[in-house]
């Protein structure tokens, strides 16, 4: 009998045994399962948090730097943009100083509170001392054909207002009919809309705060900027703009730009306001492909009650330009990432019935050692019908980040 239970208990001992065994090994095969899970995880956060090269493309007709907050998923972004020039004027066709001048440093701080509402500021030092806000714009990104912005914001009018950082156009300064005829940089306060009628075609409607038609002057309305600086808001105007990329490496637009500029402050002979209404029309191009790059703008400006504002303010004002360049280092170098275009661009300002009229000559050379740097040359030669200017030789450069 006593034999019987001995044996028993040894059986009862090895099933145990062998149980707490099988129990083992399932909880050490579980361990092993979540910890590799755990391990997975933790190279996940690595690979995200680990710095990546920042996506450079423009985003709703922006440079590529000013583009950089509607890339985050959410929180704060850091950009900017600068440039610099040495400008030597040609003695023998007229007098003066050459220059050397921190043109502009520029930060971007934008902050995406969530995927519908993003805000994009630009501040900029210019010349080294002065100090404005270039923009100031809060979106709210409804859908794909239909958002809203409103703030200081940059009026949708050719090519380089909007799109103005330095390694995005040839020569140390920006195209003149674009700074002088279509007073670039220009901003105001404003609301509208923007989207994406098609995949191909991009639209913006702005309501801005109208120019200061006091502040005409013989060559425009550069001087009728207000800026968003304590500006007269009597008159107000509409932009509309339209963006077209019908195949890759071509985009077509233009825009049209309609208000009165009076501002409470010119008046006719018998004291009343005087609207001074202003147009503005414009069509561009640009075209790259395989090393070539083409680029064409022509613009009208009327100004009504020219006449009330100054004797020298011109009633119609008319400019175009047309650009070729080309990237010529993958001939020598093939597969280099490295860029260096010589170029060539005509300019020409009509200025109706004040014999202003002008043809500008530019050619010279853009080197890119990265994308995001670029080291400039160029000769201005100025061919006006009254008057004089100094033809200019300018080395420079530029950078985004």
């Amino acid at each position: 009998m006593k034999k019987s239970v001995v044996i028993a208990c040894l059986l009862c001992l090895g099933l145990t045994l062998s149980l707490s065994g099988n129990a083992l090994a399932a909880t050490m095969d579980e361990l092993e399962r979540r910890l590799n899970l755990v391990t997975e995880e933790l190279q996940k956060l690595k690979n995200e948090s680990a710095v990546e090269a920042p996506d450079y493309s423009s985003n709703f007709g922006f440079g590529p730097a000013a583009s950089k907050v509607y890339k985050l998923n959410k929180g704060l972004s850091i950009g900017g943009y600068g440039e610099g020039h040495f400008t030597n004027l040609v003695s023998d066709k007229n007098g003066g100083d050459d220059i050397a001048d921190m043109l502009r440093a520029i930060l971007y701080v934008g902050y995406k509170f969530n995927d519908k509402i993003v805000l994009n500021t630009e501040i900029e030092i210019e010349h080294a001392n002065e100090v404005f806000v270039e923009m100031a714009s809060l979106d709210f990104l409804l859908n794909e054909k239909f958002n809203l912005r409103t703030g200081l914001l940059l009026t949708p009018v050719g090519i380089t207002n909007e799109m103005h950082e330095p390694t995005l156009f040839h020569g140390n300064d920006r195209p003149y009919v674009e700074r002088e005829v279509i007073p670039s940089t220009w901003r105001e306060m404003g609301v509208g809309a923007f989207g994406k009628l098609t995949e191909n075609l991009e639209y913006k409607l702005y309501v801005m705060n109208g120019l200061e038609g006091a502040d005409f002057t013989e060559k425009g309305l550069r001087g009728g900027r207000q800026k968003g600086s304590k500006a007269k808001a009597n008159d107000y105007a509409v932009v509309a703009s339209l963006a077209y990329e019908p195949v890759l490496g071509l985009n077509l637009g233009g825009s049209v730009y309609l208000g009165d500029s009076g501002q409470g402050d010119v008046v006719d002979v018998n004291g009343n306001e005087a609207d001074v209404f202003t147009e503005i029309y414009e069509i561009h191009g640009q075209y790259k492909a395989a090393g070539l790059e083409l680029k064409a703008l022509g613009t009208l400006v009327k100004i009504d009650d020219n006449e009330l504002v100054g004797a020298d303010v011109p009633e119609e004002i008319t400019g175009y330009y047309g650009e070729v360049a080309y990237d010529v280092l993958p001939l020598i170098a093939k597969g280099t990432s490295q860029y260096l275009a010589p170029f060539v661009r005509y300019e020409n300002v009509d200025y109706k019935g004040n014999n202003e009229d002008l043809d500008l000559y530019v050619t010279g050379l853009s080197y890119k050692p990265i994308p995001n740097v670029v080291l400039k040359a160029d000769y201005r030669n100025f061919n006006k019908e009254v008057g004089t200017k100094a033809d200019e030789l300018n080395f420079g450069f530029g950078y985004i980040f």
